[in-house]
Order: C-alpha cells, then sequence, then structure tokens
C-alpha cells in the first residue's frame, strides 16, 4: 500500500524523499498526509530506530511516548495521529541530517546528540521535539548545506 513501509523499499541511503526513513515507497506528499491522519503503521518507529541507530526506548523518548504507550501501541499495530505527526517530523529531521552528510547515518546521527551554539546549546534530536525547533534545526542544516556559518 501507498505510503506504508515496504519490505523493498530503497536503503535510507541519500533518502531521497521524505518518509525514506520510514520504510515508504512513496514519495507522494498526499500519501504521506493520508498515512498519518490514518495512524502510521508501528513498523514505521522500528524501521525508523534501525535506519537512525537509536535504540526504541530513545525513539520513544524524543517522541514523548511513554513505556506502556509503546507496548500497546506494538500490540495494536498502529500509532496514533498525534505520534504518526512526531515520528514523521522526527525522521525529516533526521533524513535532511543524513543528506547533509552525503548518506552517512552515524555522521548525522552524532551531530544530531550534539549540543550546537546555534540552538541555545541543546542537541538537534532535543530541539526537534515541538514543530518550531525541528523548523530551527532544518533552518540549521539549510545554512550548513550552504556554508553559512552558523
Amino acid at each position: 500500500m501507498i505510503g506504508e513501509p515496504s519490505a523493498n523499499a530503497p536503503a535510507v541511503r541519500g533518502h531521497e524523499w521524505p518518509g525514506a526513513s520510514l520504510g515508504w515507497h512513496s514519495g507522494k506528499l498526499k500519501d504521506s498526509i493520508h498515512a498519518i491522519t490514518r495512524g502510521l503503521p508501528f513498523q514505521t518507529l522500528e524501521t525508523l530506530a534501525a535506519s537512525s541507530g537509536m535504540t526504541l526506548p530513545e525513539l520513544a523518548s524524543l517522541l514523548g511516548i511513554p513505556a506502556r504507550t509503546l507496548a500497546r501501541r506494538k500490540t495494536a499495530g498502529k500509532l496514533s495521529f498525534e505520534e504518526s505527526e512526531r515520528v514523521f517530523r522526527l525522521a525529516t529531521v533526521f533524513e535532511k541530517a543524513v543528506r547533509l552528510f552525503d548518506g552517512n547515518a552515524a555522521d548525522a546521527l552524532q551531530w544530531l546528540r550534539t549540543p550546537k551554539k546555534a540552538l541555545d546549546g541543546e542537541n538537534p534530536l532535543d530541539y526537534s521535539k515541538t514543530e518550531l525547533g525541528a523548523r530551527e534545526v532544518e533552518k540549521l542544516i539549510g545554512r550548513m548545506e550552504h556554508g553559512v556559518f552558523s
């Protein structure tokens, strides 16, 4: 199904479209919106953990999903609309960082975990817990891509 994770999805290397790190095989915005609105399959969170190098508990903490809720979502096989939006937001930030580091997910994750002066001393992952913070991280990545010292 379009917008759902695919076992045949290309590796996250390059992150050609939003959601690639979630295992999605569709680059269409409307498909992403529809999937998020329905609630992403729990598998997308597991795929993001595998592609990013983060643990599931670390991701859950960044996404504000308590351990018991995470266990319920795993059993149900589906995330809520709000959780799905947060997963997609974090995946987008991760994918942009991977592009910044020429496809090297390990280097991108290291950068995302390191405090940045431009983010008031916070690391980009923590800063991305909110929509506003994620946009600031994306702006920082954009400045770095264009060689602007930040």
